[in-house]
């Protein structure tokens, strides 16, 4: 059996796991060690943690979240068209036009919701 067509593979698994493992080995070995209550303490958004994992809060920041990734993955969609526009001709220039079309009105949608204010 020939394993010769795998090496380039079998480097490339090995470089990427040394380039994950190595710096956080040198870091632990050659680090200092010198923990303290607040170091060991656990770490939750820079307050203190919760007495019950049950209890409500406010999910502006999720909706403020999933806003910027949906407007930022339709935004993306943007560099590639720009790239072929000259192939895909006017068909696609005003395919892009009614994609934009239909993100301004969600994005005036969520504006005029409030979703977008923090109160």
């Amino acid at each position: 059996m020939n394993l010769e067509p795998y090496l380039p593979v079998i480097l490339f698994i090995l470089i990427g796991v040394a380039v994950g493992v190595a710096p956080q080995v040198l870091g632990f070995l050659l680090g200092p060690h010198r923990p303290d209550k607040a170091k060991n303490s656990p770490y939750e958004c820079g307050f203190e943690a919760f007495e019950d994992a049950r209890m409500k809060f406010d999910v502006r920041y999720y909706l403020v979240a999933i806003l910027f990734i949906l407007f930022d993955l339709e935004i993306a969609f943007l560099f590639p068209w720009a790239v072929s526009l000259r192939e895909i001709g006017s068909s696609g220039f005003w395919a892009m036009m009614l994609f934009l079309g239909i993100l301004v009105v969600g994005f005036a949608y969520e504006w005029k919701k409030g979703a977008l204010d923090w109160e």
